[in-house]
């Protein structure tokens, strides 16, 4: 019985022969859930919560807020997430371009602006 088909000729198809490469991509991997692995990385991220300052830091920065106006500073500010409650901090050392005490922020040489209550440390 499966001598019958044994010796036949192979059928042929009547679509002309894929090359290798698009044969290739019908087989890789694709994302059928976009956006699961960055959800995944946002649910594990670890935040930190934003330090409330007492009286005597308050002043202490207040201070030297006063007198750094052109001069090169390492701030250490608070940064919130965009996601989640809470956020991290971050170092960055440049110099100051304007003080604005209207809305109470820093305007740094690269155009940063930090507010003046995320400020936990000036240097």
């Amino acid at each position: 019985m499966n001598e019958d088909i044994l010796y036949l000729n192979r059928p042929v198809s009547k679509y002309p022969k894929m090359n290798i490469q698009d044969r290739a991509s019908i087989f890789s991997p694709f994302a059928a859930l976009t956006g699961y692995e960055d959800a995944i990385k946002e649910t594990g991220k670890l935040l930190d919560k934003k330090v409330e300052l007492d009286e005597n830091e308050i002043e202490i920065i207040n201070y030297k807020l006063q007198n750094i106006k052109n001069k090169e500073i390492s701030i250490k500010y608070f940064v919130k997430d965009n996601f989640k409650e809470g956020g991290y901090y971050k170092n960055i050392t440049c110099f100051v371009k304007k003080i604005d005490n209207i809305n109470k922020i820093i305007i740094l040489k690269n155009n940063k602006k930090i507010k003046f209550d995320d400020i936990i440390e000036i240097d």
